[in-house]
């Protein structure tokens, strides 16, 4: 059983989900994109936006005690939308139906509505998760830095 608090966690991780990847109806269709689709059309920094706000609901999932393996499919979601989403255009169109931050919300909410008794997550576990997102996480700022160098460095010329 959920304690209130907890309760109002996974309400909160479910609002933020749905803001981030189903909040703008497409006028005519039952298709809907969020907040993620519109920044991510913003070259490198959309993603990298999208990519903190994917790593800031895993991390407040955490408090849940999480299995390893709900973690790790939690990351493969976040590093799925990370690689593809940069790719111009494509990452795009992608962005709009991958939604991972709703992909993670769910199987939160799976294992709490069925948990399965499950070892406690250990720490260098958990923490080599959040170290391959900050590591993901500061390439693509890298790319984005030198590309905007790169820009400068050319229209200096």
């Amino acid at each position: 059983m959920l304690t209130h608090p907890k309760l109002a966690k996974l309400q909160q991780l479910r609002k933020l989900s749905d803001l981030w990847d189903r909040s703008l109806g497409i006028p005519g269709t039952k298709f809907r994109v969020g907040l993620e689709s519109l920044f991510g059309l913003l070259p490198v920094g959309g993603d990298v936006l999208g990519i903190v706000f994917s790593v800031y609901l895993v991390i407040q999932a955490l408090e849940f005690n999480l299995p390893k393996s709900i973690l790790a499919k939690m990351v493969f979601n976040i590093i799925i939308d990370g690689v593809v989403g940069s790719v111009p255009i494509i990452g795009d169109i992608f962005d709009t139906t991958w939604k991972a931050n709703t992909k993670n919300v769910n199987l939160l909410e799976a294992h709490l509505s069925d948990p399965v008794k499950s070892h406690k997550s250990e720490r260098w576990f958990t923490t080599l998760l959040l170290g391959v997102l900050i590591l993901m996480l500061v390439v693509i700022t890298a790319i984005f830095v030198g590309a905007i160098a790169l820009a400068f460095r050319i229209f200096q010329h």
